[in-house]
C-alpha cells in the first residue's frame, strides 16, 4: 500500500520552522525551467493589447480623415478619442481586482480578451464618433483587466531571482505592440479607409492569448490561498524541476503561511473592509505609495504623448511620413526594454532608476528649447510648409529618441513591477490602484496635451513634463526602496519601519 502524501501533510510537517530554519534557502538559486519562462511569455501576450492600442492610435488620428459623421475631427474629439481607452482602463483595472481574487488570476485575463476583441471590432465597423468612442471604451476595459492582472499573475509564478525579468517580458510585449503597431500604420497609410484595418487587428492578440490561457497554470499562491493544496503543489514542482522534496515543503510552507496570516486578515471582510486594510496598515500604505508613485512619474512624465501624438508632433514639425517617424519613439523603446530586463536583476530596480532617470529631463529640456526656434501656429498646431524639416525639428526628432531610451530603461518597464510591493492578502487589491493610477494619469495625459500645447506653447508644454521628471528622481531617492531578489513573503518587511533605506545599506544598495 502506498504511503500517503499530501501537500497538506508536508505543510504540517514544515510549519512549526522559523523563516531561517525552513529548508527552501536555496530554492531560488536553482536554474529556471523553460515551463516558467513559456508561462510568462504566453501571459505577457496581453502586454501586445495595451501596446497596440496605444501605438496605433496615433496613425489613426492621422489618416480618419471624415470617415466619422463625414467631417474632420476637432483637436478636443481628438483628445476625447483617446483618452477614453485609458479612462475605460481605469474601470477596467477595479472590476479585474475583484475578479482575480474571487475567480482567479486567469478568468480575469479571459475577461480581459474578450472585451479587447469587441472593441476592436466596434472601432473597424465605426461611422460615428459615438461609436468610435464606445468601441475605445470597451477596449480599454479589456486593456485595464489584462494590464492589471498579467503583471501580478507572473509575479506570484516567478522564482524570486527571476521576477524581474519574467515581468520585464510583459513589457517587452507592450513595447512590441507599439512597434507593430507603428509598422502596420505606415503600411495600411495609403489604403483606402486603412485605419480600420489598423484598429480591427487589434483583437489579433486577444485571440491568441485565450488560445493560450488554457495551457497555463492558475497562480500557486492563489491555488493555496484557496485550499488546492495538491494543484499549488504540481504547479511549483513545474516551476521548480530541478528542486528536491525538501526544497519545496518549505516553499510550499513558506506560502501556506502567508496565506493563512492572508487568510485570518480577510476573514469575513468585505471588499470596503480590504481597501481600509490597504489603507490603514502603515507598512501598506507606504508599499502602495511607492508603487503607485513611480507609476504616475512614468505617465506624467510625458511619454505616451509621444505614442498617441507623434505622428501628430512629427508632421506639425515638418515631417513628410510622421508615421513611418513615429518608429523613432517605438524601436528604440522596445531595445531599451530589453536592456532593462538584462540588467533589472543585476543591478537592482532602485539602482538601475538612480543611474537612468536623470536623462528623461535633460532631454525633454532640450526638446522645449528647440521649439523656441519652431513657428508653431497654436491655434492650428501646423507649421509653414517646407521641403525638409528644419535644423529645430531634427533636433526635436534627436532629443525626443533621448528622451526614449532613457524613459525605457528606467521607469517605463520598472513601474509595472511594483505589483510584488503587496502581501498576498491585499495584494489584488494593491496591483488594482497601481494600475488605476497609470490609467488615471494616462487619462490627464491624453486628454491635455493638445489642450496644453495650444495654451502654454509646445515650449511650455515639454518644460513643464521635464519638470514632472526632475521631481521624479527626487522622489525615487527618497522613496522608492530596493526589493529585487526577496521572496515575495519577505518584501512586507522592507516596508515596516520606512522605506528600505536601512535594508538598501545592508544590501549595498543607493
Amino acid at each position: 500500500m502506498a504511503k500517503p502524501d499530501t501537500t497538506a501533510e508536508h505543510i504540517e510537517q514544515v510549519s512549526d520552522l522559523t523563516p531561517k530554519q525552513l529548508p527552501n534557502d536555496d530554492i531560488n538559486a536553482l536554474p529556471l525551467s523553460w515551463f516558467v519562462w513559456v508561462v510568462a511569455a504566453a501571459a505577457s501576450i496581453a502586454g501586445l493589447l495595451f501596446g497596440y492600442d496605444t501605438g496605433i492610435i496615433s496613425a489613426v488620428l492621422v489618416y480618419i480623415n471624415k470617415d466619422l459623421n463625414n467631417r474632420i475631427l476637432t483637436h478636443s474629439e481628438k483628445e476625447m478619442i483617446t483618452s477614453l481607452c485609458s479612462g475605460g482602463a481605469f474601470f477596467g483595472a477595479i472590476v479585474a481586482g475583484s475578479t482575480a481574487d474571487k475567480f482567479g488570476r486567469k478568468t480575469s485575463i479571459y475577461l480581459g480578451c474578450m472585451l479587447f476583441t469587441v472593441g476592436a471590432v466596434l472601432q473597424g465597423a465605426a461611422y460615428t464618433i459615438a461609436q468610435m468612442t464606445v468601441g475605445r471604451f470597451i477596449v480599454g476595459l479589456g486593456v485595464g483587466s489584462a494590464a492589471m492582472v498579467v503583471p501580478l499573475y507572473v509575479a506570484e509564478l516567478a522564482p524570486a531571482k527571476a521576477r524581474g525579468r519574467l515581468i520585464g517580458l510583459n513589457n517587452i510585449c507592450i513595447t512590441l505592440g507599439q512597434v507593430i503597431a507603428y509598422a502596420l500604420g505606415a503600411a495600411f497609410a495609403s489604403v483606402p479607409n486603412g485605419w480600420r484595418y489598423m484598429v480591427g487587428l487589434g483583437g489579433v492578440p486577444s485571440i491568441m492569448l485565450a488560445c493560450m490561457l488554457p495551457w497555463c497554470p492558475e497562480s500557486p499562491r492563489h491555488l493555496v490561498y484557496n485550499g488546492r493544496h495538491q494543484e499549488a503543489r504540481s504547479v511549483l514542482r513545474r516551476i521548480y524541476r530541478q528542486a528536491s522534496e525538501r526544497q519545496l515543503d518549505g516553499l510550499s510552507a513558506s506560502i501556506a503561511s502567508a496565506c493563512d496570516e492572508a487568510r485570518r486578515n480577510n476573514e469575513n471582510e468585505s471588499r470596503c473592509s480590504k481597501i481600509k486594510q490597504l489603507h490603514r496598515d502603515p507598512a501598506n500604505l507606504r508599499a502602495l505609495f511607492s508603487a503607485c508613485g513611480l507609476m504616475v512619474i512614468s505617465q506624467m512624465s510625458g511619454f505616451n504623448t509621444l505614442m498617441y501624438y507623434s505622428s501628430t508632433l512629427f508632421a506639425m514639425v515638418g515631417f513628410t511620413n510622421p508615421t513611418a517617424v513615429g518608429l523613432v519613439v517605438a524601436g528604440p523603446n522596445l531595445f531599451m526594454t530589453f536592456v532593462n530586463m538584462i540588467l533589472v536583476d543585476r543591478l537592482g530596480r532602485r539602482r538601475l532608476l538612480l543611474s537612468t532617470v536623470w536623462g528623461m529631463p535633460v532631454g525633454l529640456i532640450v526638446v522645449a528649447v528647440a521649439f523656441r526656434f519652431i513657428p508653431v501656429d497654436t491655434g492650428t498646431l501646423q507649421v509653414p510648409l517646407t521641403s525638409s524639416p528644419s535644423t529645430p525639428a531634427i533636433v526635436v526628432l534627436v532629443f525626443v529618441l533621448w528622451f526614449v531610451l532613457f524613459y525605457g530603461v528606467s521607469v517605463g518597464n520598472t513601474a509595472w513591477m511594483s505589483t510584488d510591493f503587496f502581501p498576498l492578502e491585499v495584494r489584488a487589491m494593491g496591483t488594482m490602484w497601481l494600475t488605476c493610477s497609470n490609467w488615471g494619469s494616462n487619462v490627464i495625459v491624453s486628454s491635455t496635451f493638445l489642450s496644453m500645447m495650444q495654451s502654454m506653447t509646445p515650449s511650455g508644454t515639454f518644460g513643464f513634463y521635464a519638470g514632472i521628471c526632475g521631481l521624479g528622481y527626487i522622489w525615487i531617492y527618497l522613496f522608492y526602496p530596493e526589493v529585487s531578489g526577496l521572496p515575495l513573503e519577505e518584501i512586507r518587511q522592507v516596508f515596516e519601519d520606512g522605506y528600505g533605506s536601512k535594508m538598501n545599506r545592508r544590501r549595498g544598495g543607493t
